[in-house]
């Protein structure tokens, strides 16, 4: 269940998504998520990294509501009334320190003038996603029962991002819901996350990438495909090779985070990645990617390719998984007829910067999952398919993930 991830910053004036204006039908319920978010980050208590266990109870929520007109722990508002849900806010509030995010910036991201702006598609999963202006903060509404297992596995997910700094799974920032006044209206649980894009430089190309082939390709037509497709792994046609240092790096942790999802029997999860191209000469048309010196004709840019994105003043510091300058060699499948996860490298190398982590951990391999794999296997390879338990998931993410991500030989 893929969600689709936004761009940079500093990209060209079309922007990823509709904003959500006084008459949207969602423009109540942005009002009523930032009053709550307002009234939660507000409430700073004492933070203590050794949290009881007690502040990971499923029960440990705090209900506070808001009418119109004010109360004494609320402020008056122009929205209808509504009730706040915040789900074990104490681990909220500690993971956001451990994520190094200042409250105020936070609240600002999230809750000053400039309204969200809601992503068109909904994910797979029914899920619509929210992004606030400044492209930092990504809101998604969440199932009850995606609820459920998110609480069941809080304690391990806060243990495991507090024992590895460069961990590459989803960071996530707080739970929270909103229920409108009235007996049937229903609630809307919603997950806060940082945005894997956040960047000053444009994000060309984007991939969901989970290690299987079954279906794992994307149903637009070439001419369609934009820097907004989420291409999936039968579209890939790059190996990326990091230096040997990060290469290291990336293998220990993709190797940790896919132990906690077993562990924590998730299964379903991509390795999201963005490539921006630094090589002002790639031309890309129709989902292609070419250079000028191999066509030998002159190079075709888009306007937003042509900005100057690798202005060295504005590179933020380079970490696992954030703006990892790379070389991404292009590759070649040799026959559709079979499927082929990575095709063969043909020598062909660009600049490229990367932006990659691990998301939608929160699929647990529950019953419908192990029917919908007994079903499917009757008609596929048991092994294409998306639904397979965790253990054999996890092998087979790692598989792919290393044969996509390999060394650089090369040294720079």
């Amino acid at each position: 269940a893929t969600g689709p991830h936004a761009g940079g910053r500093s990209r060209a004036a079309r922007r990823q998504g509709e904003t959500i204006a006084k008459g949207h039908k969602n423009y109540e319920l942005m009002l009523n998520l930032q009053l709550g978010i307002r009234h939660a980050v507000g409430k700073q208590g004492p933070i203590t990294l050794d949290l009881k266990s007690s502040a990971f109870d499923p029960k440990e929520k705090v209900w506070t509501r808001f009418p119109p007109e004010g109360s004494k722990y609320t402020p008056p508002h122009s929205s209808c009334d509504f009730r706040w849900k915040d789900y074990c806010p104490q681990v909220f509030r500690t993971l956001r320190r451990l994520f190094k995010v200042d409250a105020a910036d936070y609240m600002l991201s999230l809750c000053g003038d400039q309204a969200l702006r809601e992503l068109s598609s909904p994910g797979k999963s029914g899920s619509f996603f929210y992004l606030t202006s400044n492209d930092q903060y990504m809101i998604k509404t969440m199932k009850k029962a995606e609820v459920k297992i998110f609480l069941k596995m809080l304690r391990a997910y806060y243990n495991h991002v507090r024992s590895f700094e460069n961990t590459l799974v989803t960071k996530f920032f707080g739970l929270h819901c909103v229920k409108l006044a009235g007996a049937n209206q229903k609630k809307v649980r919603f997950v806060i996350m940082g945005n894997l894009f956040c960047s000053d430089h444009f994000i060309h190309r984007r991939f969901d990438l989970k290690g299987s082939s079954l279906g794992r390709t994307t149903d637009k037509p070439q001419t369609e495909i934009d820097e907004y497709t989420i291409l999936k792994d039968l579209d890939l046609n790059f190996i990326f090779r990091l230096q040997k240092h990060w290469y290291q790096e990336f293998q220990r942790q993709v190797d940790k985070d896919c132990d906690f999802l077993e562990q924590e029997n998730i299964m379903d999860y991509s390795l999201l990645v963005g490539v921006h191209f630094r090589d002002k000469r790639v031309i890309m048309t129709e989902g292609s990617f070419d250079s000028d010196s191999s066509r030998g004709s002159s190079p075709h840019l888009s306007p937003h390719l042509s900005r100057g994105d690798t202005d060295p003043n504005r590179l933020s510091k380079i970490k696992l998984g954030s703006n990892m300058p790379t070389k991404a060699e292009l590759t070649i499948r040799k026959s559709d007829c079979e499927p082929q996860l990575i095709g063969e490298p043909t020598g062909e190398l660009y600049d490229v910067i990367l932006y990659f982590g691990i998301i939608d951990i929160l699929q647990d391999y529950d019953i419908s999952k192990k029917l919908e794999h007994a079903y499917k296997s009757f008609q596929y390879d048991p092994t294409s398919i998306s639904a397979v338990d965790p253990k054999q998931y996890s092998r087979r993410f790692k598989d792919f993930v290393y044969k996509a991500f390999q060394e650089d030989k090369v040294d720079i």
